[in-house]
């Protein structure tokens, strides 16, 4: 089996190791380097340029400069998407977010984890777990969801949450480490 392979499984793998994934970082972060160094005014090409690194889109979404990835391939945004600047996607394993989600200013998701065990640890070996955003997101400012994270529907995080847990529908969230804090009551 492939380090790639291994990694797409959720498996322990090393990122070094495998040409293949070296080589489609280094090509991913090279296109979101042309990305974040167009012209803001350029949108046409913007649009044309984040639609080859994001793996798969729908119509209508924007994704403010600068942006950051480590593969595109395994991300997937639904319809009516927006991020604000400075979002960090390490998108080792799937990340999805559903229809209508909004993200703040200088917000992270990321799939990738490396052992608790520090012989295996400084092997260079990692292993990543998906994350799924819901459908009617609003997530905050500098908001931090971590590996294996599956967030509901119609939710709110708050600025500054660090995302550990999984969060359920139709409720507000914050902190560090995010809890909830109270029910939404949300009508469709």
């Amino acid at each position: 089996m492939t380090e790639k392979q291994k990694m797409l499984k959720g498996e322990l793998y090393s990122p070094e190791k495998d040409k293949t994934l070296y080589n489609e970082r280094i090509q991913c972060k090279v296109l979101c380097h042309e990305y974040n160094n167009l012209s803001p005014d350029k949108t046409k090409e913007r649009y044309k340029l984040i639609k080859k690194i994001i793996g798969k889109t729908k119509k209508k979404f924007w994704i403010e400069q600068p942006f950051y990835c480590d593969y595109g391939y395994n991300i997937e945004i639904g319809e009516n998407f927006y991020s604000n600047h400075n979002l960090v996607i390490l998108d080792c394993a799937k990340v999805k977010f559903g229809k209508n989600v909004f993200i703040g200013p200088n917000c992270g998701f990321y799939t990738a984890e490396h052992p608790l065990d520090l012989k295996t640890r400084n092997k260079g070996l990692e292993f990543a777990k998906p994350i799924t955003i819901g459908n009617n997101v609003w997530i905050g400012g500098g908001v931090h969801i971590v590996s294996g994270i599956t967030v509901g529907n119609n939710v709110v995080i708050a600025a500054g949450a660090v995302v550990t847990k999984d969060v359920p529908d139709n409720c507000l969230i914050a902190g560090v480490p995010a809890k909830k804090i109270k029910d939404l009551k949300n009508k469709q």
